[in-house]
């Protein structure tokens, strides 16, 4: 189904109700944090079962539910990187290694903050040609590939202690592809990461801590511009369930991720993502979707 305008912002949640959201809060929420694009599971499933799309502000403001899991699930690590950073830089101990890995995810999220803001009309608009099944269909077959090549190549054997300012600022740039529907932001950094050499739950490690400012500025700044619509008292406790249904899947999927990446490889996810994108285009193809 087509798209709901609300002053030109996608906004066809609010038509869904909170039974739907719901659901798809659950399945936003597992596959956001998985590399395996929240995006392309929010268009296609939607799609199949003949719902209003939830549109593209639904799942930027999805994104806090991420950050919510990704600091519960990881929270020794981001509070050693915010108050040993805090106190290296008070004591002008700027060598530190926690203050350098701090200004380095802050300095590698420039790159997807200056090209969102760049691209947001587009990305957000109603019936956005970006959110088109076609173009996240070929998304997944192609980062299916990189993923792939990745996890070939990957020598596994590198920790975040050991990663350079290089490193991040590469990481960085690869979560920039992200804001191509059907990429998956944790597909690309994670791809970034194992391409860079890291040990498969080091990788992930780095993607979510990196990812951090990223996804919660854009959800923040989602939930900025559905404010000044003056979205009624439905619209947004409609969203409020779907976020908190979102946070609670987002830390199983990342509890998913770790157990999969930490036991085995990242070929269960290279092969899901190549059969939904070929699933996408055959539809998207026959009409079906």
């Amino acid at each position: 189904m087509a798209s709901a305008c609300t002053q030109g912002v996608d906004t066809g949640f609010v038509a869904l109700g909170y039974g739907k959201v719901a659901a798809l809060g659950v399945l936003q929420g597992v596959t956001e944090l998985l590399p395996i694009s929240s995006t392309a599971h929010m268009r296609l499933v939607p799609a199949v079962l003949g719902w209003q799309d939830p549109g593209s502000a639904f799942s930027a403001a999805m994104q806090l539910a991420a950050v919510v899991a990704v600091i519960s699930y990881f929270w020794r690590d981001v509070r050693a990187l915010a108050v040993n950073s805090v106190s290296a830089m008070r004591r002008g101990r700027f060598h530190d290694r926690w203050f350098r890995l701090a200004l380095w995810i802050v300095l590698a999220t420039i790159p997807i903050a200056v090209a969102g803001l760049l691209a947001s009309k587009l990305l957000n608009t109603c019936n956005s040609p970006l959110r088109g099944l076609t173009v996240i269909g070929w998304a997944c077959v192609a980062m299916a590939f990189l993923l792939g090549a990745a996890e070939l190549c990957a020598k596994h054997r590198r920790t975040i202690d050991q990663s350079r300012f290089s490193d991040a600022m590469l990481i960085g740039l690869a979560q920039v592809g992200a804001l191509i529907p059907g990429v998956s932001r944790s597909g690309s950094t994670l791809t970034a990461a194992l391409a860079l050499g890291f040990k498969r739950d080091e990788a992930a490690r780095y993607s979510f801590l990196l990812g951090l400012p990223a996804i919660t500025l854009a959800g923040l700044k989602e939930l900025w511009e559905l404010y000044h619509l003056h979205l009624g008292y439905h619209a947004w406790s409609v969203l409020i369930v779907g976020l908190a249904v979102a946070s609670v899947s987002a830390f199983a999927g990342i509890w998913s991720l770790m157990r999969v990446l930490e036991r085995f490889s990242s070929w269960p996810f290279v092969i899901y993502r190549f059969g939904l994108g070929l699933a996408i285009l055959a539809g998207a193809t026959a009409g079906i979707l």
